[in-house]
């Protein structure tokens, strides 16, 4: 039953993705007002919590708990995580893409890598460039006996 739930709510962000990747505009409005919108319910959420709690303790207070709407904070915050989870902005805004695809890779994050790990990725992109430079200048030449031979 949970399997069905989650697949429909996939199957949806996609769809909502999809639709709003035509409309870039549009879906930096959605996301810009989702992450307001969930921040400004976390934010409430904790000045209702140190407003209870100095009531509680009767420590002078600058905001009246009685005053305060409870469910504001966190009907803010469901709204901003609905929009954000359904247009899939939710974990790339918070977490961020490298930091997943390296999850997925199983790499190390970049404060766990020792000097000599990193010398050894340098030594590596170092090697790749040198290789992608041979390779350009041999399709280069291609290219130009390429354009003798037409002529």
């Amino acid at each position: 039953m949970l399997e069905k739930i989650l697949l429909f709510f996939d199957k949806l962000e996609d769809k909502t993705r999809r639709w709003l990747s035509h409309r870039p505009l549009l879906y930096a409005l959605i996301g810009g007002v989702g992450v307001v919108l969930f921040w400004r319910g976390i934010w409430h959420i904790m000045d209702f919590l140190m407003a209870y709690y100095f009531a509680a303790t009767s420590i002078n207070r600058s905001v009246d708990i009685s005053s305060m709407l409870w469910w504001d904070a966190p009907l803010s915050a469901l709204i901003g995580l609905i929009m954000l989870m359904l247009t899939g902005i939710f974990t790339s805004s918070f977490i961020g893409n490298e930091i997943i695809i390296s999850g997925i890779k199983g790499e190390k994050k970049m404060v766990e890598k020792t000097e000599a790990e990193m010398q050894n990725e340098t030594e590596s992109l170092k090697s790749i460039r040198k290789e992608l430079k041979v390779i350009s200048n041999r399709l280069k030449k291609i290219e130009s006996f390429s354009e003798k031979a037409k002529k």
